[in-house]
């Protein structure tokens, strides 16, 4: 059997893609496993889940003016011809797709190739290449409840996130695996894989006013990470502090996974996939959404989460250090608050994402394939 993977742009496409090809690859069946796109976006992943890379152009379509949507139509135009140029040769038994851009030249090739389609939407509000894929998708996949409404109801199931198992194993001591003393507690910051400017900025004016009370571990993105070492290396310069704030770029699933146990709470963007990955591990999370006129998606993300009571929402236009600062003491200093709003994370929670899809991908290639 053959099962063609596609989606890519971010980081919270293209994992919970790797997370159904480890379940894939422990099945009897042990398909061979293609992953399409304009780049291999992490080839270690691919490599380790003996994933075949094959590149297929495809361009983006942006939300605001810009030259390059102009190019970018030309490159889906080309992408779809080479797509079904590479799926006829390859000719899978059924297509994976997380959405994105880089899914669209791969979706239409495999419709006109009459190649069954699996799609799985990670947002309350679905994506262009989603809701494209929809009208002939043979299975739906969906994070929330509140996304069915968009797909048709016949073929649409609530599955979740489909999470790594690195993610979900349980050390003894997390904080020890990191190297970070337990004399205070500990706050997790992530933009996600791209990082999150407006945020990092934030948290660099509040050093200060928090370092006092809790231990920052901050991944930023790689963008501006030199300079904002010298900021931070700055602004702690005579203080005391300068040792409770750990600044990287990027960072191992390994590494997540022990700041998810660690943390007595998490700030984020709104990312579905970090979300869940919240939600998994219990944690009370303060959820900073991208603008609306920047994401479509997040804003709601965030407040669907939080209204199942396992964050609080901030929106990005009214963050402050000190709104910052409020939001994190009221949790840190009322244990019933932290305690009901971890609850209500593990709770969001939905088991076996990714072995449901294997699954569905299994019998529709099986199916297919006969």
């Amino acid at each position: 059997m053959r099962i063609g993977l596609v989606g890519g742009a971010s980081g919270g496409h293209f994992y919970p893609l790797m997370a159904v090809a480890e379940e894939l690859n422990q099945t009897d069946t042990k398909p061979k496993l293609y992953y399409f796109g304009p780049s291999p976006y992490d080839k270690a992943e691919l490599d380790l889940h003996q994933i075949t890379y094959v590149s297929c152009p495809a361009g983006k379509v942006r939300r605001y003016f810009s030259v390059q949507n102009f190019f970018d139509l030309f490159r889906n135009f080309f992408g779809v011809f080479v797509a079904i140029y590479k799926l006829y040769f390859i000719y899978p038994d059924v297509i994976f797709s997380k959405g994105g851009y880089t899914a669209v030249p791969i979706l239409l090739a495999a419709r006109l190739l009459m190649i069954p389609v699996v799609i799985h939407e990670s947002d309350t509000t679905p994506g262009k290449a989603n809701q494209l894929a929809a009208k002939f998708a043979r299975y739906i996949a969906v994070s929330y409840d509140d996304a069915a409404q968009y797909f048709p109801a016949e073929k649409t199931a609530l599955v979740g996130i489909p999470l790594r198992t690195q993610l979900k194993t349980i050390l003894p001591d997390p904080l020890a695996s990191l190297g970070i003393p337990a004399d205070k507690p500990l706050l997790y910051v992530t933009g996600g894989s791209q990082g999150a400017d407006r945020l990092n900025q934030i948290i660099l004016r509040s050093l200060l006013q928090l370092l006092p009370h809790y231990r920052i571990f901050h991944q930023t993105g790689t963008n501006n990470l030199e300079e904002m070492r010298q900021t931070a290396k700055g602004l702690l310069a005579g203080t005391e502090f300068g040792d409770s704030y750990y600044l990287e770029g990027t960072i191992s699933v390994e590494t997540v996974a022990a700041l998810m146990q660690a943390a007595s709470v998490v700030i984020t963007r709104a990312g579905s996939t970090t979300l869940f990955e919240i939600a998994y591990h219990g944690k009370p999370a303060i959820i900073i959404p991208i603008p609306e006129d920047v994401s479509r998606d997040q804003r709601t993300n965030a407040y669907t989460y939080a209204r199942g009571g396992g964050g609080t929402v901030i929106e990005e236009h009214n963050l402050t250090p000190h709104l910052l600062a409020q939001e994190i003491n009221t949790i840190m200093t009322q244990p019933d608050t932290a305690a009901a709003m971890s609850a209500a994370a593990k709770q969001f929670f939905i088991p076996d994402a990714a072995k449901k899809l294997a699954g569905s991908l299994i019998s529709i290639g099986t199916e297919h394939g006969s």
